[in-house]
């Protein structure tokens, strides 16, 4: 790829063909991949090994064969689809891959590609499921064992000092990520929904460097460029399970929708902190710094955050604790209408859903539930409820 293609050009010629331009950088670099499937791993880490971390997604458009041999079609279609793509040998360019305890699905699936592909190396983290007093101990226990595993795999030690460096560029990561999100708060915004995901999933594929310079390149080219998004009558949000496709997106926003805010896997949720301060600290005990930022700051729903600090049955009191970031994106982002996405078979964002309803009723904003497996071919019958969910916002 010429040195000379930039910004969203850039973002498109990579998204074409992302393993390509991966095993490019091994090979100039000579730096080794480790591939990670969930947003709970700190990448901070590998940067800090110098080791390129690269987000690992399933294919849509690949039918699930030597998955479905290996797992039951109760396990998410996601996780079927990433273990079928394993056996397949498209992932033999990475050094080593990471597994998370995110959910039992994917524990299991980490399991069962250790046992039948076991190539790239794989490590299985284990994540607690509550916070609650002890809980970040316990996950600085198992970062500190992970980074024992780290630095063998990469042959090096990790230094306190380059730890606290690759926090920073990280750090900076998130702060670019938000300016380009800020894009998305003007009327019609800068960016599409489309255009984000591919953003981020080029980004979520790149040392950080690069990756922070393509941000850069990309928030510069959008503010200027003419051909801005077309104003819609619908600012969606999306929030929800894993879109890592750019199909799903394209149909809502080709259906006459301006998809301007998500709370998804892939995209704000591994990059968003909700805290004051939305950075890693890089003072103190930068392992439990870690810690402490991935196991509260990370809005996925595999964690009770209800069970932190006094806990009493208040169900109105219970849902702002838990959804009330999603008022500050509807507030900051002129959200009128939610599109609530759960993979089927995704237990772990299956049994919020009902929960997530509930709190938009309270603030007055209408959503729509699907539920559609990780296939492109699932998505047309989905248009049409769509299409009539876009027509009752005014």
């Amino acid at each position: 790829m010429s040195e000379s293609v930039k910004g969203f050009k850039f973002v498109d010629e990579v998204c074409k063909n992302p393993i390509k331009k991966v095993k490019e950088l091994k090979e100039k670099t000579g730096r080794k991949i480790m591939g990670y499937i969930c947003a709970y791993p700190p990448i901070e880490m590998l940067t800090a090994a110098n080791v390129i971390p690269y987000r690992v997604f399933g294919d849509v458009n690949e039918p699930i064969t030597e998955g479905d041999r290996v797992l039951p079609p109760v396990i998410c279609s996601y996780v079927r689809s990433i273990v079928d793509l394993s056996i397949k040998g498209k992932f033999n360019f990475l050094d080593g891959v990471i597994w998370s305890h995110s959910c039992d699905c994917m524990h299991k699936g980490g399991f069962v590609y250790t046992s039948i592909v076991g190539k790239p190396e794989p490590y299985v983290l284990e994540i607690p499921t509550t916070v609650r007093e002890g809980t970040i101990d316990v996950f600085k226990y198992e970062l500190s064992e992970f980074k024992k595993w780290l630095e063998n795999f990469a042959g090096k030690e990790i230094s306190m000092e380059e730890l606290k460096e690759a926090i920073e560029k990280h750090n900076k990561q998130r702060f670019l990520v938000r300016k380009l999100y800020e894009l998305r708060q003007q009327d019609p915004p800068l960016i599409s929904g489309v255009e984000t995901l591919k953003v981020i999933s080029v980004v979520e594929a790149l040392p950080v460097e690069e990756g922070n310079k393509v941000l850069e390149e990309v928030i510069d080219e959008a503010k200027k460029r003419k051909d801005k998004p077309k104003k819609q009558r619908a600012r969606l949000l999306i929030w929800g399970s894993i879109i890592d496709s750019p199909a799903l997106l394209q149909m809502i926003e080709e259906a006459g929708a301006n998809i301007v805010m998500d709370d998804t896997c892939v995209c704000s949720r591994q990059f968003w902190l909700h805290s004051q301060d939305p950075s890693i600290k890089t003072t103190g005990d930068l392992i439990e710094n870690l810690a402490r930022s991935y196991l509260l700051e990370n809005k996925c729903p595999r964690i009770y955050l209800g069970s932190y600090g006094d806990l009493k049955k208040d169900y109105k009191k219970d849902l702002e604790e838990r959804f009330g970031y999603l008022k500050d994106y509807i507030e900051n982002w002129k959200v009128n209408g939610v599109i609530i996405h759960s993979l089927r078979c995704c237990d772990v964002h299956g049994y919020e859903v009902p929960q997530v309803k509930d709190y938009l009723s309270m603030l007055g904003v209408p959503s729509i539930y699907i539920e559609p497996e990780y296939d492109a071919k699932s998505l047309p019958p989905l248009r049409t409820r769509i299409e009539a969910f876009l027509e009752t916002i005014s």
